[in-house]
């Protein structure tokens, strides 16, 4: 007689759902959300190319009173780029297991469940930021123009190198937004595993409360 086993719920012909006894299976990643999270770190890359274009003095990035500059706005752009593409890369959190569970070698907090608002809040103030920040910045070149100072060929490169930013935010929302649908479908589906233990073999199944059987056997139907 085949012995049921906790740890391999489905070995052996059995299906368990135990309160307890293991993490809920996450609910898959649209292909889409995880194109869109990986677009993100691109999208911020070209303008992070212009700063360093500004930075190492490169012909037609910036205007020339930028590019003759001194080691503090070095820094500064530096640390721009490294911020924005740090920000652009933490949008894989949001289809990654990382993203749901905080990894093991963390210390204090790894293993444990990641609470989805402590994702979603940040997630969905930064698309309101990126979103306002560049659509601002756009809007204001169209109505007023570009800074004095810069040439046609600067105007082009700068428009050319910042122009991928304005899918940053509608990127980042669609992907909080099947983050949000993706854990509110997860706890959905714990919730209901978690009511109770149940263990199907043979066409059988005995329910959570363990006080009532059911069959489930092949063309079994209610009643019969």
């Amino acid at each position: 007689m085949s012995s049921f086993s906790p740890e391999a719920p489905l070995a052996n012909g059995y299906l368990t759902t135990t309160q307890g006894a293991g993490r809920l299976p996450d609910s898959p990643v649209p292909r889409w959300a995880r194109i869109a999270a990986h677009a993100v770190p691109y999208t911020i890359l070209p303008s992070g190319l212009w700063r360093l274009g500004v930075m190492l003095a490169i012909p037609g990035f910036g205007t020339v009173e930028a590019r003759d500059h001194g080691a503090g706005l070095d820094l500064y752009l530096v640390l721009l780029f490294v911020v924005s593409e740090g920000l652009g890369l933490l949008t894989l959190g949001l289809v990654q297991p990382w993203g749901e569970w905080v990894p093991r070698w963390i210390p204090l907090l790894g293993g444990r469940r990641v609470p989805p608002l402590a994702t979603l809040v940040p997630a969905a103030l930064g698309t309101l930021a990126t979103t306002g920040v560049v659509y601002y910045f756009f809007l204001h070149i169209l109505f007023a123009g570009f800074p004095p100072g810069h040439t046609t060929t600067e105007q082009v490169v700068l428009t050319a190198c910042y122009l991928p930013l304005l899918a940053w935010g509608p990127l980042l929302g669609s992907v909080t937004y099947a983050y949000y649908r993706r854990r509110a479908s997860g706890q959905r589906s714990g919730q209901l595993g978690g009511a109770g233990s149940a263990v199907c073999s043979a066409g059988r199944c005995v329910g959570g409360s363990g006080l009532a059987e059911q069959s489930v056997g092949h063309g079994a139907r209610p009643g019969e």
